[in-house]
């Protein structure tokens, strides 16, 4: 699949904006003070460095950092279903294969009446899409064939919503991700008129404070989920403007 210079550009520039890409670069120039000799400069920047990384790798950080935006839509509980539109019979499993979002979709397809299932995403360089991906996980999971839209053309949330639109129209559908990207997804959606029911799934908080803990990798990570989701959103805003 042949990636647009836009693409790219966008995913290198989000890459280099993540917090921990921003540690390092602060904790190398740093370094390179250091090897000049101005030791005042490399002591400041080293240090900033590690204490950065270390906040955005502290539970109580990435949890308040991800939190808002997972308690943004609430679970799509059984009790709710019973008050979808009747038009309501796809189910998007959104953006690749991760499991816990498969899983949710079959928890959902088994609930509505006739529904289909569309699984979206490119394969990005691998031999199969994550589209194809999760459609063989669902047809293992007694899914049958059938019942099952593999899109493998778009690259990212606001293609997939271009495509949603132009198969489903105007009809209602469930849109199944990750809770944190729900509200940037459900914001691309809308804005391509469509009106899908969110269905969040893959929480990444944890309950407890946990404030006497050490830094960890799992949570450098879901403070990267969340600030390149608020990124995403704040990007998502600024190209309205110009629309």
């Amino acid at each position: 699949m042949e990636l647009s210079l836009g693409f790219i550009l966008k995913k290198v520039i989000s890459a280099l904006m993540m917090p921990l890409s921003f540690g390092l670069f602060i904790g190398f120039l740093g370094l390179w003070y250091l090897y000049k000799n101005r030791i005042k400069r490399a002591k400041i920047l080293i240090s900033v460095s590690l204490a950065w990384i270390a906040l955005i790798s502290f539970h109580p950080i990435a949890n308040l950092l991800i939190t808002p935006l997972e308690d943004s839509y609430p679970k799509l509980e059984k009790r709710l279903l019973s008050s979808l539109p009747s038009d309501t019979k796809h189910i998007l499993l959104l953006g690749g294969y991760p499991k816990e979002r498969a899983w949710e979709v079959l928890r959902l397809y088994h609930l509505i009446p006739n529904a289909t299932i569309i699984t979206s995403g490119y394969a990005n360089y691998l031999p199969i899409s994550q589209a194809q991906l999760a459609a063989n996980f669902l047809m293992d999971s007694g899914v049958p064939e059938q019942d099952i839209v593999v899109l493998d053309r778009p690259k990212d949330t606001k293609e997939e919503a271009m495509l949603i639109k132009e198969l489903l129209g105007d009809n209602s559908f469930v849109l199944v991700t990750s809770a944190y990207h729900m509200p940037r997804a459900i914001e691309l959606f809308k804005r391509e008129g469509l009106s899908p029911i969110p269905a969040p799934t893959d929480y990444k908080t944890q309950e407890s404070a946990r404030v006497f803990s050490v830094p960890k990798g799992t949570e450098l990570r879901k403070s990267e989920q969340a600030l390149h989701e608020y990124l995403g959103i704040l990007w998502a805003k600024l190209t309205s403007l110009k629309t």
